[in-house]
């Protein structure tokens, strides 16, 4: 039997990284950031363990790049991420298909759903 919680995690999943491409559109953030933003979003927790390997692997396919600065508050330095324009064309790439995805799940769903 498939538990609603594994089909939210293998969703979660495939649109982890777009949703991440995505959140750095229109700023840098550091990773905490990241995770405090995405936690916050209904069916989109996730944790440091799973952010920054997949942080890193962007940043290895040029996805994003990163830069360390000094903290506002005073604290350790910061890693700084930033999407780059490989990385603004996989998000644009991605959210064309997603909407045409999404779409045709939603009309098939509703042909089936009683």
């Amino acid at each position: 039997m498939v538990v609603a919680a594994d089909v939210l995690s293998q969703l979660r999943r495939g649109a982890l990284e777009y949703c991440v491409l995505a959140l750095l559109s229109d700023e840098e953030r550091y990773g905490f950031d990241l995770v405090r933003s995405l936690g916050a979003m209904d069916g989109m927790v996730t944790g440091e363990g799973t952010l920054y390997p997949l942080l890193s692997r962007l940043q290895k396919d040029g996805r994003v790049a990163s830069t360390w600065r000094d903290s506002d508050a005073g604290g350790p330095p910061r890693k700084y991420y930033a999407i780059t324009a490989k990385g603004r064309r996989a998000l644009d790439d991605f959210t064309a298909e997603w909407g045409r995805f999404r779409d045709t799940v939603d009309n098939i769903l509703v042909k089936v759903t009683p």
